[in-house]
This record gives C-alpha cells, sequence and structure tokens, in this order.
C-alpha cells in the first residue's frame, strides 16, 4: 500500500474541501492517507511518503500563503526530487497565475509532477472529480 501525505493550508475552507476530495480518490486507489496541516510539515517528514499532495489558496497577489504554506514549501522542496506530488488550491481573484507560478517551482525541484487542480472560489462538482483524480494519480 502506497503512502500519500496530504498536505495543505487553507483560509476559507475551500482548499480544505478539495484536500478532502484527494483524500477520498487516493483512499479509493488503495493508498494509506495522512491529513496534514502545513504547519506540522517538515522536510524530514517527505522520506515517510511515497507521494504527497500540496494544497493552498492564491494569496494578495496571486502567491502562496506567505506565514505558514510558504516556509514549509521552501523547507521541503530540496527534498522532492523524483518525489511524486501534486498541486491543488483555490483562487477568488485573478486568473491562476499562482499555481502556474507554483507549478514552475515545483518542476524545479525535479519532483515527478503528476497533476494540478484549481477552483474559483469553492469547489464545484467538476474540481472534486479533478480532486479525486488526483488523489487517485497519487496513489
Amino acid at each position: 500500500m502506497s503512502k500519500v501525505a496530504v498536505v495543505y493550508w487553507t483560509g476559507t475552507g475551500n482548499t480544505q474541501k478539495m484536500a478532502q476530495k484527494v483524500i477520498e480518490g487516493a483512499k479509493k486507489a488503495g493508498a494509506g492517507v495522512t491529513e496534514i496541516f502545513a504547519d506540522s510539515f517538515h522536510e524530514a517528514d517527505v522520506a515517510s511518503y511515497d507521494a504527497i499532495a500540496l494544497g493552498c489558496p492564491a494569496m494578495g497577489a496571486e502567491v502562496l500563503e506567505e506565514s505558514v504554506f510558504q516556509p514549509m514549501w521552501d523547507e521541503v522542496k530540496p527534498a522532492l526530487k523524483g518525489k511524486k506530488i501534486g498541486l491543488f488550491g483555490s483562487w477568488g481573484w485573478g486568473g491562476g497565475v499562482w499555481m502556474e507560478d507554483w507549478t514552475s517551482d515545483a518542476e524545479s525541484t525535479g519532483a515527478d509532477l503528476v497533476g494540478t487542480v484549481t477552483a474559483n472560489n469553492e469547489p464545484d462538482h467538476a474540481a472534486d472529480a479533478e480532486c479525486e483524480a488526483l488523489g487517485e494519480k497519487l496513489a
């Protein structure tokens, strides 16, 4: 059984809803899943998982959340080389540039990025299905 970590930060609950769908998808595919809030995940934890889903909404000028998520992301990036990962998050303004920037940053780590999912505000049925599919890919 593969081990998947679903690591996220949420402000309004939308990214948490997406995380729950990623978890459902990974469990359906037979993975053991651990749900982790971003401030409790560290570089040393990366090796404990076969795959990691990372979730963060767009904040401010379409950037990752800066006080909790960005520091965690910066800490774990060096350990992601070769690791299967997926990215997800919600946004309420702009055009999703934060995910484009985050995707480029993730790819530069050498991680195996299997997919990204975005939702405009609260995830709809299509975003829910995409999150479940991401969880299945990670499993």
